[in-house]
Parts: structure tokens; C-alpha cells; sequence
């Protein structure tokens, strides 16, 4: 009589179960190599889609998923409609029914459109907040194609200034410091207009390409007179900048690092 091994057939992708009644996973079921990373769809947000594609190394953890369409400078849509704000920074406005179309609004928005376009792929990390007050979903976004870190990008290459909104300050500082070297070197709106938030009927040039001239040094990232004579917050055009001892405006009553919050 012929012995015959007991033996399971397994289909393709799926599991089984070994004779003492445990089960046991197919390779398919396996985590892919460190080159080639797969990102499911998580609770966290609702643009998380299922991805799998090489990425550049490095690149910090977060949800994939692709741009539908880019509203404005720091605003883009992603799969599922979520809209989504680039946190840390602030582009001219060119669509806030409450105010004029900015000095380089228009520029900024095309030019995060050269970032993120439409049906290329890019990673949402978070910060502490996952939503702002009007249900946006507040993120860092990373270019899947290169890692290029969009938010930091807008601010260098001169499109935005930083913007601190505590607690999400992860990358305040870098932030803050690419926005002086922009201002100092005269890139995009820090040349072509009289300052960031200007109407942009009404915009002219700085003074020279890359003037810094009466900017005060306790207030980095923006372009605010120096003391005297005495500002309020409404008499700036900047919200939610950072604010440096002494701070001779008094524009951070509550001392917190941000200026004129409201």
C-alpha cells in the first residue's frame, strides 16, 4: 500500500491552514522590501488611497494620495474631495471673497500647480491639528515622484511666508528662516510687490530686488517698519507671523511667539 503525504493546495494570493488547525500566511501577505512601499488607507483622513510605488528614501510617514485640483497657493483638493491646507505657510489670496486679489497671488497658485499637478501623487503628513476651523485637513505634503517637500518649496523659492499657528509648529523655524533668505534675495513677491498681502491693482516693486530696508529684524519672515512710529495689527497686512524680543510693535500681547492672531 502506498503512503501519501498529506498536502494543501493554496490559491493564488490567499492562506491556509496547517494540520494542527493553525493558519499561516502566503508570501503575497509578506511586507514589500523597503524600496517598494505599500500605503492602505487609514482613519486618520479621508484622502488615504491605496498606494504602491518606489519612493525616495526618507521621506516621513503619512497618507498617499493624488491632487485632484489646486484652489490656491497653500490650498489644493486630493482623491475623495477632501481639501486639503499646507500648513506653515501663507500664499498671497487670489479667491477670499472678502479681500482684493493679492500682489503674486496669481503667481503663487501657478506655481503650486508646477508642484502639484493634477493626477501626481504626493504624501499628507500631520502635525498635532488634523483639521483647521473650516474642516480643511491641515498637512505637509511631500511630492511622491522626488520627495520634494512642497510647503518648504513655496516659501524659498518666494510664493509664501511663514505662517505659525501654534501647535502645529513642527517646522516653524525652518519655515522662518527660508522666508529671510527669500526676503534677502529678493525672490518672487519679495521683489514684485511693496510687501506680502498688498492688493494687487495696487502693488508696486520693493525699493531694489532683494531691499531690506526698513524691515524689523524681531518680525522674521514678514516685512514690518521698524519702531517708531507705533503699528497696530491693523494697520499691517500680515496675520499669525513670528514675533522675536523685544517685540517693539506689541503686536504679541499674550507672548506666545505669534503676532496679531486675530
Amino acid at each position: 500500500m502506498l503512503w501519501m503525504a498529506p498536502f494543501i493546495i493554496v490559491g493564488c494570493g490567499g492562506g491556509g491552514e496547517n494540520l494542527d488547525g493553525s493558519t499561516f500566511k502566503t508570501s503575497s501577505d509578506r511586507p514589500s522590501s523597503t524600496s517598494e512601499v505599500t500605503v492602505a488607507p487609514t482613519a486618520s483622513t479621508a484622502t488615504s488611497v491605496a498606494t504602491t510605488t518606489t519612493l525616495p528614501e526618507g521621506m516621513p510617514v503619512g497618507d498617499d494620495t493624488t491632487v485632484v485640483s489646486v484652489t490656491d497657493g497653500d490650498t489644493i483638493v486630493v482623491a475623495g474631495g477632501t481639501r486639503v491646507r499646507l500648513i506653515g505657510i501663507d500664499t498671497p489670496e487670489t479667491r477670499d471673497p472678502r479681500k482684493p486679489v493679492q500682489c503674486y497671488g496669481k503667481e503663487a497658485s501657478a506655481h503650486a500647480r508646477a508642484l502639484m499637478s493634477v493626477g501626481s501623487g504626493v504624501r499628507l503628513v500631520y502635525d498635532v491639528e488634523h483639521f483647521d476651523r473650516y474642516d480643511r485637513t491641515l498637512a505637509y505634503v511631500y511630492r511622491l515622484s522626488d520627495g520634494a517637500f512642497v510647503n518648504a518649496s513655496l516659501v524659498r523659492d518666494g510664493y509664501a511666508q511663514s505662517y505659525t499657528y501654534p501647535p502645529n509648529v513642527r517646522h516653524a523655524d525652518e519655515f522662518v528662516a527660508l522666508a529671510r533668505e527669500a526676503r534677502e534675495a529678493g525672490r518672487g513677491l519679495w521683489s514684485a510687490c511693496s510687501g506680502f498681502g498688498v492688493p494687487a491693482a495696487a502693488a508696486g516693486p520693493a525699493t531694489a530686488p532683494g531691499a531690506v530696508t526698513g524691515c524689523d529684524a524681531a518680525y522674521p519672515g514678514v516685512c514690518i517698519a521698524p519702531y517708531p512710529p507705533d503699528l497696530d495689527c491693523g494697520e499691517v497686512a500680515y496675520k499669525r507671523f513670528t514675533v522675536l524680543a523685544p517685540d517693539p510693535h506689541g503686536f504679541d500681547r499674550d507672548q506666545d511667539g505669534v503676532g496679531c492672531q486675530t
